[in-house]
């Protein structure tokens, strides 16, 4: 195929990889708060409503690693497709279910962990694919529209997902499910997942590797290559203390200050505005030089951003000021984010060989959902024991420290030798 035609076909690829990962993570979205709502109202039990998030997330915990190695294991189509298959089999089973048997507490679980770690799989093939789909020139692009299906997914998710739960029965919305999985898997069937692979062509059919002896193979090439480890410790950091975020945003806010439900509604829907915002920015502009430091430098405003989540505890505010602070913070927060997810994204298309590249994204994601529920728990007990803005400023004061150390200067200088070139001139002329 000539590079003309693969061009063209690299533009199909992006048009119908943003349109299928915005159906297939909307759908999830979607399901996620409809199904929720139904425990509720089926239960009226908070502790059911938590073990559905259990299920969600402990299984996407667990098998990211092995999601890692099947991307690189095996023709990245296949997992895709295979692992979006199994989405649409579990929700039919669960309709199928709910028709014939009635709904039960075991069939959503069920459903919900099924679900969430065939998403996994697809998610990790899928985005390790990218750099196999799309031109160099528009990875980054890419990775905008990426960001752009997720803030879309997490804004309008929640608000279909409420009015499904409102205006239709479970079946209808189940219905729904499978055909928006079943639409997605059909536009990732045209798609070429090889057209600029530059795996060599042995280590395509080679398995004589466990998946034991495969894993360890990933684990010491992140461990070899300092900018990935750096990558992949950052990111634990970064969700662990995101976590503060997540459990003192609604305690600060809503308890402390007293902040009407309607208006803290807004404040949350803020991040995901401030998350699309900055994807539709990343899709235009021209691709970051030096990506480690972009992000260095995002998550060091994020830090302060966290901080700023006990100032209203500290200055008094009159009400309307105070829900407009939260406001602006949260877009900001929204924005910083996609800085620091898209250039380390694009870096490890671009930097990481295909032969581990579905590996490093395994491991990435393993550790940071690991991270959450510690950060969870940790947090939630702090803000209970301590003045909730002491635990923000410590916290930022901590990421702040972390990621100064992680991301020195002479770290950066290894992942970009321009950097190092560019520091050397500067210096001189100093001189």
């Amino acid at each position: 195929m000539d590079e003309a035609m693969k061009v063209r076909r690299a533009t199909y690829h992006l048009y119908t990889f943003t349109v299928s990962k915005v159906i297939s993570t909307f759908g999830s979205s979607v399901y996620a708060f409809g199904i929720s709502l139904y425990i509720l109202a089926l239960t009226g039990s908070a502790a059911s409503f938590a073990l559905n998030l259990i299920c969600s997330i402990l299984p996407r915990a667990v098998m990211a690693p092995f999601a890692g190695y099947a991307a690189d294991r095996y023709p990245k189509k296949v997992v895709v497709i295979l692992s979006q298959t199994i989405s649409i089999v579990s929700v039919g089973g669960l309709l199928v279910y709910s028709i014939t048997a009635g709904l039960s507490l075991a069939a959503i679980y069920t459903a919900t962990a099924l679900v969430s770690a065939s998403s996994m799989f697809t998610s990790v093939a899928f985005s390790s694919a990218i750099a196999n789909l799309i031109d160099p020139d528009r990875i980054q692009r890419a990775m905008g529209f990426n960001q752009s299906a997720v803030a879309i997914a997490t804004i309008g998710g929640p608000v279909v997902g409420g009015m499904l739960f409102g205006f239709v029965s479970i079946h209808t919305f189940l219905t729904i499910q499978v055909a928006a999985y079943s639409i997605a898997v059909v536009m990732e069937a045209t798609m070429d997942f090889q057209l600029f692979t530059r795996r060599l062509k042995e280590n395509l059919t080679k398995a004589d590797k466990t998946v034991r002896e495969s894993m360890k193979e990933g684990i010491f090439y992140v461990k070899s290559n300092r900018p990935v480890m750096v990558i992949v410790t950052v990111a634990l950091g970064v969700n662990f203390f995101f976590s503060a975020l997540m459990i003192g945003l609604p305690f600060i806010a809503v308890q402390q200050l007293g902040v009407k439900a309607t208006h803290f509604g807004f404040i949350e829907g803020m991040i995901a505005g401030g998350m699309l915002l900055a994807s539709v920015y990343f899709s235009i502009r021209k691709e970051v030089k030096f990506p480690l430091l972009f992000a260095k430098r995002g998550v060091l405003s994020m830090a302060v951003l966290l901080s700023g989540l006990g100032l209203p505890l500290i200055i008094e505010l009159p009400y309307p000021v105070m829900v407009s602070f939260y406001l602006m913070l949260m877009l900001t927060f929204g924005i910083t984010n996609v800085f620091v997810n898209t250039p380390i994204g694009v870096m490890i298309q671009k930097e990481v060989v295909e032969e581990y590249r579905g590996r490093v994204l395994g491991i990435v994601e393993s550790m940071a959902m690991a991270m959450m529920p510690l950060g969870y728990l940790l947090f939630g007990l702090l803000f209970d024991l301590m003045p909730a803005e002491y635990v923000v400023i410590s916290s930022s004061v901590c990421l702040i420290l972390m990621t100064n150390y992680l991301m020195r200067p002479s770290v950066l200088e290894e992942a970009h030798p321009d950097l190092a070139a560019a520091t050397q001139i500067r210096s001189s002329l100093q001189k």
